[in-house]
């Protein structure tokens, strides 16, 4: 009988501890240390019959329920989770062939469809909303063996990077989703609650969506990793929208060995090792190293000298008016595509709401302005101070500037032979959790440098580059690629993760 098998049939309830059978090759099991653990380490673990899933989705429950003041989860659901541990459990039993994500918890984002779990994108109007199906991104990471555990709160309708949402707090909680490292701190967004869940060690990993920063920034302010794939690559349906041409759901994860493991099973591929890093060439362009504060930039200068000690070739590179081109994108796609999109949507999953019922329940008082204001008028703001009609805006975004600002990226990699552009993910570490963090000069702020790169639909990844030295929160390290380089881009990930380290986890 093979050591794997004895492990299997030798299987107690999760709530003791675990023995192994009698003979030269018992072994005791222990819980897991889920401050530690990756999905990539828990898949192998759960393979080599070291720990049970059961036990493993209940260590992560336990830490879940016991920082409800974070407001992570819209729905945990502990009944659903623990019942397909088992059944993974059972699977290993029978000697089922194991499965990438085998048994491994996932948590995932409250805009994606999870089939019998609500998907309220974080609104009151969407709260009896029982999708049937999981979305296809999702249903790919199951099909992998992966455990859903729970939804997870967000900035409302995904129209915002604070994570400041009083619509789902746990009761006696200061309202939104707070940060992992400290609660009176935001947590991100619009990605927020899979940001504060990973960072908290609630799950080691998740899915999160992206239209300007959603997945990168609240990895950024909780220390984990996480990528915006190339536009399309990913399956968009059944996610509620904001823009149909910048949207794209994104993996989230403790380390970028587990963000390559998710993409694998997402989009393909076979597995990517990190590369050498002195084969590596990457860009700085100056307007992203503005508004830094100490903390970030002191880590940003720590973590260049490494790169170059490391043989990266880093260069200055010029991208003439990237600022300006990404500002003519960004709001007009986004505000409005967002109307038409929600519109199909509300329609095609049969909510039995229309957009305006669903910006009648918005509780956040900048996505309601939005919403009153921008979306449902179809305008956008007017540097004089009014509004204008969106559709000309719109219309010159898509023929003029977008391709423009494509081309401008795509003549920068060749032009200067860069494998990406590498800047600070936010010039910033979080923001306190006050409603001030949703202010416009704040989205403005933490979106400096994810904004672009979304416009111009090219991959990006996020990953942990050091604790700040005053604040003690996660400061966040980007790179974005060419289009189509995300296997490329996350094996270079997970080299300069190898280089710099994992940050720690939140001290308890």
């Amino acid at each position: 009988m093979s050591h794997f098998r004895r492990f299997a049939r030798c299987a107690l309830p999760a709530a003791l501890v675990l023995a192994g059978c009698a003979g030269p090759q018992s072994a005791r099991q222990v819980a897991p240390d889920i401050d530690a653990l990756t999905a990539t380490d828990a898949a192998a673990r759960l393979c080599a019959g070291q720990f049970t899933s059961e036990s493993l989705v209940r260590a992560y429950l336990a830490r879940a329920q016991a920082r409800p003041q974070l407001n992570a989860f819209v729905t945990l659901d502990a009944n659903g989770a623990i019942a397909a541990a088992r059944a993974a459990d059972q699977r290993r039993a029978a000697g089922g062939p194991c499965l990438p994500l085998q048994g491994v918890p996932i948590v995932v984002k409250d805009n994606i469809h999870a089939a019998g779990l609500p998907s309220t994108a974080g609104t009151p109007a969407l709260r009896n909303f029982v999708p049937a199906a999981d979305a296809p991104v999702l249903a790919r990471l199951r099909e992998a063996g992966a455990i859903v555990l729970g939804k997870t709160n967000m900035h409302e309708l995904a129209f915002g990077i604070s994570g400041f949402n009083p619509a789902y707090s746990a009761p006696g909680t200061p309202p939104g989703v707070r940060n992992a490292y400290d609660p009176s701190r935001a947590a991100g967004g619009s990605s927020s609650g899979t940001g504060a869940a990973l960072g908290a060690r609630m799950a080691p990993a998740g899915l999160g969506t992206d239209t300007g920063g959603s997945v990168r920034i609240p990895c950024a302010f909780n220390g984990c990793a996480s990528l915006r794939p190339t536009v399309g690559r990913y399956p968009q349906t059944g996610m509620a929208p904001i823009s149909h041409t910048r949207d794209t759901a994104g993996p989230m994860a403790l380390s970028m060995r587990d963000v390559e493991l998710m993409d694998r099973v997402i989009a393909g591929g076979t597995p990517a090792a990190p590369v050498p890093l002195n084969t590596v060439r990457l860009g700085i362009v100056r307007s992203m190293l503005a508004n830094l504060d100490a903390d970030t930039r002191a880590a940003w200068e720590a973590t260049t000298a490494k790169l170059r000690g490391a043989g990266v070739t880093l260069v200055e590179v010029p991208m003439p008016q990237l600022e300006q081109l990404s500002g003519a994108v960004g709001f007009p796609l986004a505000l409005y595509e967002a109307h038409d999109d929600l519109v199909g949507y509300l329609a095609r999953w049969n909510t039995g709401l229309t957009i305006q019922q669903l910006a009648a329940g918005i509780v956040s008082p900048d996505v309601k302005g939005t919403f009153d204001g921008l979306v449902l008028p179809r305008k956008l703001p007017n540097p004089a101070g009014g509004v204008v009609d969106a559709a000309g805006p719109y219309k010159a975004a898509m023929e003029t500037h977008r391709p423009a600002l494509a081309r401008l990226y795509a003549e920068t990699f060749a032009a200067q032979r860069l494998d990406a552009l590498v800047f600070p993910t936010t010039p910033r570490v979080a923001m306190p959790a006050t409603p001030e963090a949703s202010s416009l000069e704040n989205f403005l702020l933490m979106i400096q440098n994810t904004d672009p790169g979304s416009n111009a639909g090219v991959p990006g990844i996020q990953l942990p580059m050091a604790m700040g030295a005053t604040s003690r929160l996660p400061v966040g390290l980007e790179l974005d690629g060419p289009v189509n380089s995300d296997r490329r881009l996350v094996a270079i990930g997970m080299a300069i993760e190898q280089l710099l380290g994992r940050v720690p986890p939140p001290a308890r």
